[in-house]
């Protein structure tokens, strides 16, 4: 592995006017404000819960719902974390997919014309899609009602919904509408409330959240930031069942904060083995997002021992809630967590991925706040242009 030159990151205290380099402060800050913002966002949604639960009382009545949760980038690995988990919780359908996937394929994205609750997950608010996905749900669909959780109140999505018939729009605590070119305390803040809006209040979460991001804030950065500057120079993340779609989220943010100098990948513990597990060599990071669910963490401990042989046990970090077997290696253990659904374990494990992050971006010299200072990738998404929906051609038949 090269070894570029170190460049520490500034101390992310969970104080406020810390000190952080040039190009960085934003990304910092917005870190290091995550307890309290989901504190904030807690509280706000206790304050609101009258008016939320009569929004969607009548909705989750009909057994027939079909929940959608869509968002782009970031804001659709929200859905693709929260999903699973309130699934099982609700034992009912739930479904992530993607505003991308929607605005492209709206007619495959809501085959069936059933009672639909879309629920949108947007920072701004100002990308083209996701105004366009709840514009082409409406057009697609029958009966369509609208859940909007946004940072932004004024972005595109909340004026086109707050107000507005059949739409709720719950706002996250402003300053949750990061600064900073990547998605930190927004993606956090959005994942929880979602978790407390659909799944009912956990104060206990929130606490035990706010405690654990501390922790790492406060302790974890030296052992961070030595990853950092080892010199790898491929990350992989794995997760099981909601954890999959934070090894994703994972990956995305060392990949945006280096700006694409790190390569990234994510998997599932099972889903690695088939053909993914090519990406490894000499220059390669794994850390592994171990379930609280018994059964999962069995397949969550193979891999872990599986990489261990194959990469050398230091270059394999486990991160849970619970001990884990005696083993060399990095286990990062975040007792604040035991107890807690994957779904929760996943805002409180995302800390580590973004400081993570934001040091290797550091360490190579770039400029986390805008990592793509030419403008090649953007903070809200550019080039979309969204084509109206032509009438239905009708469905396809199978050939006699």
């Amino acid at each position: 592995m090269s070894n570029p030159t170190a460049t520490s990151i500034p101390a992310a205290s969970t104080a406020t006017g810390q000190a952080a380099g040039p190009g960085s402060e934003a990304t910092v800050r917005e870190i290091a404000q995550q307890p309290d913002v989901w504190r904030e966002a807690s509280a706000n949604i206790a304050a609101q819960r009258t008016d939320i639960d009569t929004f969607l009382a009548p909705l989750l009545s009909q057994s027939d719902l079909r929940i959608v949760l869509t968002g782009a980038g970031t804001s659709a690995f929200v859905g693709d974390i929260a999903a699973p988990a309130l699934s099982r919780l609700l034992g009912r359908r739930i479904d992530a997919v993607a505003t991308t996937d929607i605005v492209s394929n709206p007619r495959e994205s809501f085959a069936e014309d059933v009672p639909t609750l879309l629920v949108s997950f947007a920072r701004s608010g100002n990308s083209p899609e996701s105004s366009a996905a709840t514009v082409l749900a409406d057009q697609v669909l029958t009966d369509v009602s609208h859940l909007i959780l946004t940072c932004n109140e004024d972005g595109n999505l909340f004026t086109d919904h707050q107000g507005r018939a059949h739409s709720k729009v719950v706002l996250m605590p402003r300053r949750s509408n990061d600064e900073g070119f990547a998605m930190t305390s927004s993606f956090t803040s959005m994942l929880l409330s979602s978790l407390l809006i659909l799944g009912g209040a956990n104060d206990d979460a929130v606490a035990a959240l706010s405690a654990a991001a501390t922790q790492i804030i406060d302790c974890r950065q030296p052992e961070i930031r030595a990853l950092a500057e080892a010199g790898y120079e491929r990350i992989v993340y794995i997760g099981s069942g909601p954890l999959t779609g934070l090894a994703r989220e994972s990956a995305l943010k060392v990949l945006e904060l280096t700006a694409g100098a790190i390569v990234t990948y994510y998997d599932s513990s099972l889903g690695f083995r088939h053909g993914p597990k090519a990406v490894l060599d000499e220059t390669t990071l794994a850390l592994v997002y171990v379930s609280s669910d018994p059964y999962t963490r069995e397949y969550d401990l193979d891999i872990i021992a599986e990489l261990r042989a194959a990469l050398t046990p230091e270059r394999v970090v486990a991160i849970s809630s619970l001990p884990l077997p005696a083993a060399d290696g990095h286990s990062w253990i975040l007792s604040d967590l035991a107890g807690l659904d994957d779904a929760f374990l996943a805002v409180g494990y995302i800390v580590i991925a973004q400081l993570l992050g934001l040091s290797f971006s550091l360490t190579l010299g770039a400029t986390p706040d805008n990592p793509f200072p030419g403008g090649t990738v953007n903070r809200v998404v550019k080039g979309v242009h969204i084509h109206p929906l032509p009438a239905s051609a009708g469905t396809l038949t199978n050939a006699s």
